[in-house]
């Protein structure tokens, strides 16, 4: 009777540091943050509820876009080698065949008007920092034009297969100018120089991304990083919610390909530790009944 006794003192501490204790030191560390927009509602330049006309828009694109952006495909090749265009606006211009696929319309909308304001990086293009974002604003575009443009990325936009196909392609997409991926032996199509120059600091390796930060943070972290950690110069991607998730899909294919293992490995310990338990007890019982 006395172990049950123990037993029930150890189960009270540790329900009491697991659901009173590290909660509250949990939320002082980790604030509680709002659920990821996918809609991007504080976004509201742009009426997105316009139908575009992607003919028109083609001829807008080519008339604005393409001195700058790759669109292979749409045959629209890139101007200049990755190095040479990373010097000339400080990272590599994204091409932009995928964009109408990953990119929330109503995002890519209101990047089209006001680039810098809509990935929340303004604090870093201040008067005072000298500083000029690469692309500049379409606001002087009627809405009508930017939704033509965000038409005609969309019909080009190639299709993907479902699954790793599109993980790794979204991924490339949405992060690769930036992050490398070493376990996936994928570098950042920004040379490191430019884009330390350019971010301020070396944007991280994200193979081990999805087991140090952990999924639930990565989801709101890629959607809005200025809600977890102002200041950071890490921009608002404006990933739609189905390609935000096979960005993480994929970071969790190349750094944590066993997580499905060692998941179902878990029940088995447990169980294994259930009937350990059990035995270490009876055998408890049969030593010391022979003393007593």
């Amino acid at each position: 009777m006395r172990e049950f006794k123990i037993l029930a003192v150890i189960v009270a501490l540790v329900g009491i540091t697991y659901f009173g204790i590290e909660p509250y030191a949990h939320s002082v560390m980790h604030p509680e943050v709002a659920p990821a927009d996918f809609a991007f509602k504080d976004l509201k330049n742009v009426d997105t509820t316009l139908a575009g006309n992607a003919e028109n828009g083609k001829v807008l694109v080519e008339a604005n876009c393409i001195a700058c952006h790759a669109i292979d495909a749409a045959g629209y090749p890139q101007m200049m080698p990755n190095a040479d265009a990373a010097a000339a606006y400080g990272v590599t211009p994204p091409d932009l065949s995928s964009a109408g696929r990953i990119y929330d319309k109503n995002y890519l909308a209101n990047f089209i008007f006001d680039p810098a304001g809509a990935m929340n990086v303004l604090h870093k293009y201040t008067p005072e920092s000298g500083k000029t974002f690469p692309m500049p604003a379409y606001n002087w575009m009627s809405a009508q034009e930017i939704m033509d443009i965000v038409a005609y990325l969309q019909s080009v936009a190639p299709k993907v297969a479902e699954g790793k196909e599109a993980n790794k392609a979204t991924f490339e997409a949405a992060c690769g100018r930036c992050h490398s991926m070493a376990y996936a032996g994928f570098e950042a199509t920004t040379p490191a120089d430019a884009i330390k120059t350019y971010m301020g600091a070396t944007p991280p390796d994200l193979s081990q991304f999805i087991k140090s930060r952990g999924e639930h943070y990565l989801h709101s972290f890629v959607n809005n990083p200025q809600v977890l950690l102002p200041g950071t110069s890490m921009p608002r991607v404006g990933l739609s919610e189905k390609a935000q998730e096979e960005v993480i899909a994929y970071m969790e294919e190349t750094g944590d390909r066993k997580k499905a293992e060692r998941e179902s490995l878990g029940v088995y310990v447990l169980l294994y530790t259930l009937v350990f338990a059990l035995l270490a007890y009876l055998w408890k019982r049969k030593i010391w009944s022979e003393v007593h």
